[in-house]
C-alpha cells in the first residue's frame, strides 16, 4: 500500500481523528456510563450499543493512528502536468464515448464518488505516466476496458466523473 497522501487527504485524516478522539469518544463514553448506571446490563440497549460503538471509535483511532505515522505528503503535481501522476486530475473517454474524471491519490483518500481514485488501484495504475492522447488498457475483473486519455491537468477540469 502506497503511504503518499495528498496535503488535503492528510488534513481530512487528521481531521477526523481529532473528532473521534475530542468529540465523538468522550460522547460515547458519557454515554456508557450514563448506561451502565442505570442497572442491569445484560438488557440495556444503550448500554450495548454504546459499548458496540466505543469499539468501533478505538479500532478506527487505531488504524488511523497508525497510518498517520507513517504518510508522507507528496509533491504538489506541476502546473502543466504532461504524463499522469499523483495528485492530479486525468480526463479520459472509453470507447462508447462515456468520458471520465479522476484526481490521482493515495489509498487513505479514495472517494469515487469525490472524483478521488487510488494510484494502487487498477485504473490509476493504468493511467500512471500516460500522456494525452494515450490509449490505455484497464484491467478490471469484468474485462478489459480501452480508454484515451484527453486531459491532464493540475487542478480538476469540467469533464464529468
Amino acid at each position: 500500500m502506497t503511504n503518499l497522501i495528498t496535503a488535503q487527504g492528510l488534513k481530512l485524516l487528521q481531521d477526523e481523528f481529532e473528532y473521534l478522539w475530542r468529540v465523538e469518544r468522550p460522547k460515547v463514553v458519557q454515554g456508557v456510563s450514563d448506561a451502565a448506571a442505570e442497572g442491569d446490563r445484560s438488557e440495556n440497549a444503550e448500554y450495548i450499543y454504546g459499548k458496540k460503538r466505543l469499539r468501533e471509535i478505538d479500532r478506527r483511532l487505531k488504524q488511523l493512528g497508525g497510518r498517520l505515522k507513517v504518510l508522507e505528503i507528496a509533491p504538489a503535481p506541476p502546473l502543466n502536468p504532461t504524463r499522469v501522476c499523483f495528485g492530479c486530475w486525468v480526463s479520459y473517454e472509453d470507447m462508447d464515448g462515456k468520458q471520465y474524471c479522476y484526481q490521482l491519490g493515495g489509498p487513505d483518500e479514495f472517494d469515487v464518488k469525490q472524483g478521488v481514485i487510488s494510484i494502487d488501484s487498477p485504473v490509476g495504475q493504468a493511467l500512471l505516466q500516460k500522456q494525452v492522447d494515450d490509449e490505455v488498457t484497464i484491467r478490471r475483473p469484468g474485462g478489459d476496458l480501452t480508454v484515451y486519455i484527453t486531459d491532464i491537468s493540475s487542478i480538476r477540469s469540467l469533464s464529468p466523473a
